[in-house]
């Protein structure tokens, strides 16, 4: 009997560190190996119509947080000296499955509000947590780069799994610090929900980050689910 697919989609942003040349076999390194596993364990068993709730397969989230820790390996191996965030969505149906190590962001957003789904893994948030920081300080501390957790950093890692569901119509933004350190959240909201499309959306949030002193390697995903 012939059952009908659930839609999928694997996003994955990576933003390297160590160096520019580093940082870019680091970031690459992390995506292939993360998209790699993913397609293996996720998209191939819902392709050949397995059911994937099955007792003897991983969960989703599990399975993102070993390709996680399976790229966090291989850019150890790779490139010793480099370093990269990790924010991996995979959506099937209305849910989006969320493994996360860094300070990239995922976003959901509708039309009432913005919410960021990721914790980010910086110096700066952890003392926000501890009440030592404010979030106004921490815009401007001078360590506000430095990240307690990523890629490439130690031979384990803890990774971060978020799993959500999204409401038809709204969209899924993941993006690097390059765009949330520049552009507010309420601006990226109204971007966003003002743009005739996702990839204008993207194109004009990456325009007005660079235009504040952005970095010019900003990553922007957007993906908008179905009405």
């Amino acid at each position: 009997m012939h059952t009908e697919q659930p839609e999928f989609g694997l996003f994955i942003v990576a933003d390297g560190m160590g160096g520019h040349q580093e940082g870019e076999r680091a970031s690459a390194t992390a995506a292939r190996t993360v998209a790699r596993h993913a397609y293996g364990e996720i998209l191939v068993p819902l392709l050949a119509e397995q059911e994937y709730a099955n007792s003897n397969r991983p969960t989703i989230t599990e399975v993102l947080r070993e390709a996680i820790q399976e790229a966090n390996q291989d850019v150890s191996r790779v490139v010793p000296d480099g370093g990269t965030t990790v924010t991996a969505v995979a959506i099937i149906g209305d849910l989006a499955y969320i493994g996360h190590v860094g300070d990239s962001r995922a976003y959901l957003v509708t039309t009432e509000s913005i919410e960021q789904l990721t914790r980010d893994h910086s110096l700066v948030q952890r003392l926000i947590e501890l009440d030592q920081l404010t979030p106004a300080e921490a815009a401007d501390h001078p360590q506000r780069n430095v990240l307690y957790r990523a890629i490439g950093q130690n031979d384990t890692i803890d990774v971060d799994a978020i799993t959500r569901r999204v409401p038809p119509g709204a969209r899924l933004l993941m993006c690097s610090d390059g765009l949330w350190n520049m552009v507010p959240e309420e601006e990226i909201k109204n971007v966003v929900l003002g743009s005739p499309s996702p990839q204008s959306a993207c194109e004009s949030l990456v325009k007005m980050a660079n235009s504040r002193g952005g970095p010019d390697n900003i990553s922007v995903i957007i993906v908008k689910m179905p009405e």
